[in-house]
């Protein structure tokens, strides 16, 4: 589990389809600890829970390698990364951690296109849209996970969106390179879909 507070911001920097294009194994540099990172740990990037499945240093800065499956290829922004592509990080939770967010399983449920950015002083505005099976879960004042960072939803219009990013946001995590057609990793709130499945069952 996840809050959907960044904590780091990776790099790709090694980067190897398999399986026929069915896998890829990336190696991300990231400014962690090496030694606080295990062998089947699991990090978000950009909202996607991934497994480490190796880890190192090089060059005075910490690696590790993760692969992106069939699934995640296809669901995801993953299909679109590169060598240079940068991602928002985060460890797992830990029991006693601060829930800083809301509760985030890494388990992107498909993607989000932003339809157009207004800049504002320090901030910026953003207005997104995304299937109508998962508008559905998405409610002004309500959470949502945009490439795993947990953000407050401003307004919803049927199957668009905005959302408000502050100044530290910003900052400290890749949303200030989205624009108009740039297309993002969306968790829909975990509480929505429960509601909503208690619902249909009545």
């Amino acid at each position: 589990m996840f809050t959907g507070i960044v904590t780091d911001i990776g790099e790709i920097i090694g980067f190897t389809p398999t399986a026929q294009g069915q896998l890829h194994r990336m190696r991300i540099a990231c400014r962690y600890d090496r030694a606080t990172i295990a062998d089947g740990a699991s990090i978000a990037c950009n909202g996607v829970c991934l497994t480490v499945v190796a880890s190192g240093v090089e060059g005075g800065k910490t690696w590790f390698d993760v692969d992106a499956a069939a699934e995640t290829l296809g669901m995801t922004t993953a299909k679109h990364w590169i060598k240079g592509t940068r991602l928002n990080l985060e460890r797992a939770l830990k029991i006693g951690d601060e829930l800083g967010g809301h509760i985030v399983a890494g388990h992107a449920d498909g993607v989000a296109t932003i339809v157009r950015r207004d800049d504002l002083p320090d901030m910026a505005r953003f207005e997104l849209r995304t299937a109508r099976e998962l508008a559905r879960f998405i409610a002004a004042k309500g959470s949502v996970t945009l490439d795993g960072v947990s953000l407050t939803v401003n307004t919803v219009d049927d199957v668009t969106f905005s959302v408000l990013i502050i100044p530290h946001t910003l900052s400290v995590t890749t949303l200030s390179g989205w624009a108009a057609g740039s297309e993002a990793n969306i968790e829909v709130d975990l509480m929505a879909r429960y509601a909503a499945r208690l619902s249909e069952m009545k």
